[in-house]
């Protein structure tokens, strides 16, 4: 492979690295109120227990 085609390919390939560093670094978590997290919860059960039943 020429030389250019190296330089592209490690050009593209620090371009997503990068590209991915700066997602994970301006991620935002999401604070959860109790109430929130109970509902959550909530749903994630009734969703397991529907998943369950259609098995």
């Amino acid at each position: 492979m020429p030389w250019y085609a190296w330089l592209i390919l490690v050009i593209v390939i620090l371009s997503i690295i990068g590209g991915l560093l700066l997602l994970r670094d301006t991620a935002n978590k999401v604070e959860l109120t109790d109430e929130q997290r109970k509902r959550v919860a909530e749903r994630n059960a009734e969703m397991d227990a529907k998943d369950a039943e259609d098995r």
